[in-house]
């Protein structure tokens, strides 16, 4: 939405989108970008390596664990959390400018941090991915080519652990096909857009510029 002359653009949504390994949720996401220009995904740092195909300061900022470390230690990020061993983590900076420009920002991050989030940020939105099956999500897992079967089991148990606990969130996406997902997510969005609780700034301003 372009805000009239004279009027502040409306604060965007903080989006905490969160899902087990293999569900899809990137890309959900990805799709979900390719079709709304006022969305921006908040691009996390981490300690685990890169896998094949990714680029440093687009899919992920690939620091040290010293360096993460040292970021955690001065309040650099907005939140944090140890995953199968390495470090993930949300700059606070980039997301605070994009969100008052009006531009809804939505953090892909594991349960462990969206829970910070949830302490730490009221005004958030949160959204699980959610497999139909753990069956699908065990061939998901295997069809990636990318961990051993010991791994594979691995993601499943926490992938378990993490659906248990999805009734924190406020919504649901079942990611069954990703074009249904994707139309589910859209209509979150715009619904959040239009609750009153996220236009009182919009009303405030039109009633003052009379």
């Amino acid at each position: 939405m372009t805000p009239e002359k004279g009027l502040l653009p409306e604060k965007g949504l903080l989006i905490v989108l969160s899902g087990p390994s293999g569900c899809g949720k990137g890309t959900v996401l990805a799709r979900l970008l390719q079709n709304d220009s006022g969305t921006a995904a908040s691009i996390s740092a981490t300690t685990r390596a890169p896998r094949e195909g990714e680029r440093d300061g687009v899919h992920y900022y690939f620091i040290s664990r010293e360096a993460f470390e040292s970021r955690i230690r001065s309040g650099e990020m907005l939140e944090y959390a140890s995953y199968c061993g390495n470090y993930y983590g949300t700059p606070k900076q980039a997301v605070e400018r994009l969100r008052e420009q009006g531009t809804n920002v939505i953090l892909e991050i594991e349960l462990q941090g969206a829970m910070k989030i949830k302490r730490s940020c009221p005004d958030a939105l949160f959204v699980f991915i959610m497999p139909p099956s753990l069956r699908a999500l065990r061939e998901r897992l295997t069809g990636r080519g990318t961990e051993d079967a010991a791994t594979v089991e691995s993601r499943l148990a926490v992938a378990k652990s993490e659906i248990a606990q999805a009734d924190q969130y406020d919504y649901i996406v079942v990611n069954d096909t990703v074009e249904q997902a994707v139309a589910q997510l859209q209509a979150v969005l715009l619904a959040e857009r239009v609750k009153n609780v996220c236009k009182q700034k919009l009303i405030d301003e039109v009633l003052n510029n009379a």
